[in-house]
């Protein structure tokens, strides 16, 4: 037990915790399009990896593919995803966001940007220095899980 006015030790379930309840902040902060978590979901996923098949975004989307097949089609519909041959299988198509996808993608970035420094100016300035310093370690540990994703196949 930690003595009263000890700060307790962090643990990776603490930070854990910390990850899920920051995630559903930051998820809902960009708020001038009204789209299904899926469907932000795979438009963010084509912005970061570029265009990828159907099956693919099974395994990063974490979905069912019925699921993941309705959304493809409304976003494809609503012009912010297209598809062409996947010239390595011509039965197979690669799907790729628009220009306008790629600006709804980069609207959406640039609100939760806005909203975040909104957030952010409310902390004491130490905080806000220690929490911008994690961006590096986040990252690193992004790269870790592609990393292990790709060797273990996950993630596809």
């Amino acid at each position: 037990m930690t003595p009263p006015g000890v700060p307790p030790e962090p643990t990776v379930e603490r930070l854990t915790l910390s990850i899920e309840d920051f995630n559903t902040v930051f998820i809902r902060l960009a708020s001038s399009d009204r789209m299904s978590f899926s469907a932000l979901s795979v438009m963010h996923t084509l912005s970061r990896r570029g265009p990828c098949r159907l099956s693919d975004l099974v395994g990063t989307e974490q979905i069912k593919q019925s699921a993941l097949t309705t959304a493809v089609a409304k976003l494809e519909s609503d012009g912010l995803l297209a598809r062409r041959p996947d010239p390595a299988d011509g039965r197979a198509a690669l799907l790729s966001l628009t220009a306008a996808g790629r600006k709804v993608v980069s609207r959406r970035h640039s609100e939760r940007a806005e909203r975040m420094t909104e957030l952010l100016a409310e902390l004491p300035p130490a905080d806000r220095t220690r929490l911008l310093e994690v961006a590096d370690v986040l990252d690193h540990v992004v790269r870790i899980a592609a990393r292990r994703d790709a060797e273990t196949g996950h993630g596809r």
